[in-house]
């Protein structure tokens, strides 16, 4: 079962079980809306709360792997991180060891610390310890920032330099590092992990093979994108302050709530993290960053 199977990864991830011939069920929470499924890719659906403990052991039955992927870091400023992130992960992890599941796949972030004064890594944290102190076994990534179509680094960064006119505002210097991972070399280091037992109760940090910094990455989005923008620095509370202000009355005219978050360490791991511990060159941020220019 895959959890937040209409997100970025999430979809991408489904469709490689599904191609591989593996039967997946994806957690839908109850919504008036049409959920994003991927298109032309046959799975089951299990309509349920993460906090509602009944609906999940329906939905988790004769479930023997847990791919947990859901977040409300996208939501920014109205994110529930301690319902869903904390609370939603302890139910489905009482759940998994009520009905038997064999492993917990969990992706986490760079940073992610329960003592943190972001509230996204130390959500991240708390769910990591959930997990990691519960009965099942499980498999945790700390990837550093994936990137493909429709994410949330490039696309969101692409749609904030496209809205800004003249000039793009950074938080601080712009000089935290970076290190792009691209979404299908991800999906690979997970199922690769899912038929090697060597990985079980182990935290795999990953990356790509090359490091970049903020300032240097809007850079390289510029020349991709043909545009011309100065880039201005701005200290993080008040790039924090419009973040807040530009997402209730203009969203896209700043970075995504929580970048601060993402920015408050190195998005970084060893270069050759992947190719160590799975096996895999990773894929170059300019050999996949052309969808930038169809956004």
């Amino acid at each position: 079962m895959v959890t937040g199977g209409t997100g970025f990864i999430g979809q991408a991830l489904i469709r490689q079980l599904v191609a591989m011939g593996k039967p997946v069920r994806t957690l839908l929470r109850p919504s008036k809306t049409t959920p994003n499924l991927p298109r032309s890719v046959p799975i089951e659906v299990a309509v349920s709360s993460l906090n509602d403990e009944k609906g999940l052991r329906a939905a988790m039955k004769d479930v023997q792997v847990v791919f947990h992927l859901v977040s409300s870091e996208r939501s920014g400023s109205r994110a529930d991180l301690k319902g869903v992130d904390v609370e939603g992960t302890e139910s489905l992890t009482r759940v998994c060891v009520q009905t038997g599941v064999d492993r917990i796949f969990y992706i986490s972030h760079i940073g992610a610390d329960r003592a943190s004064g972001y509230p996204l890594l130390k959500a991240k944290a708390l769910a990591e310890y959930a997990i990691t102190q519960s009965q099942v076994d499980y498999t945790i990534f700390r990837p550093t920032v994936v990137f493909g179509p429709q994410d949330q680094f490039t696309t969101s960064l692409a749609h904030y330099i496209r809205r800004t006119k003249f000039f793009t505002l950074i938080p601080g210097l712009g000089e935290n590092l970076i290190q792009p991972l691209w979404i299908d070399d991800l999906v690979t280091c997970l199922i690769i992990a899912l038929d090697d037992d060597s990985t079980r109760k182990k935290i795999f940090t990953i990356g790509g093979d090359e490091t970049f910094n903020l300032r240097q990455l809007i850079e390289i989005f510029l020349r991709t994108m043909r545009l011309r923008r100065s880039i201005i620095s701005v200290s993080p509370p008040i790039f924090r302050f419009l973040s807040l202000y530009f997402e209730q009355v203009s969203p896209g005219l700043v970075l995504p709530y929580y970048w601060l978050d993402y920015l408050s360490v190195d998005r970084t791991c060893p270069l050759d993290s992947m190719p160590k511990e799975f096996g895999i060159m990773p894929a170059r941020l300019l050999q996949h960053i052309d969808y930038l220019n169809f956004l």
